[in-house]
């Protein structure tokens, strides 16, 4: 019986810390992926009101810029995204670290 519980213990181990994996990569991807979908939402707009798509990406493309460079000058916006990030890694490995505990325990 002791191996069974050994055995759902780290099956629930793995799945936690998928979820996490999963989660702090969604994170960071998102931050990356932002910007590229403000270009292509702008290409897009300037395409609905008639600008041709390589004009639209040529205004677009500085104009996110802008938007990024101002994002990146607000005191301590960019820190405090980090830091989010960095404590859903923490989180995370604390949550997956626990359940050594408790597979100590089980092991008897």
């Amino acid at each position: 019986m002791k191996k069974v519980n050994l055995a759902l213990v780290r099956l629930i181990q793995f799945v936690v810390f998928s979820v996490f994996t999963f989660v702090v990569l969604a994170y960071f991807g998102a931050m990356l992926l932002l910007p590229l979908d403000a270009v292509a939402a702008l290409v897009r707009l300037m395409g609905a009101l008639g600008i041709h798509g390589f004009i639209g990406a040529l205004v677009a493309i500085p104009a996110v810029g802008y938007l990024c460079m101002i994002i990146y000058k607000t005191p301590g916006l960019v820190q405090m995204i980090l830091d989010t990030g960095i404590d859903l890694v923490k989180t995370g490995k604390a949550k997956v670290d626990a359940f050594n505990q408790i597979a100590d325990a089980v092991k008897g």
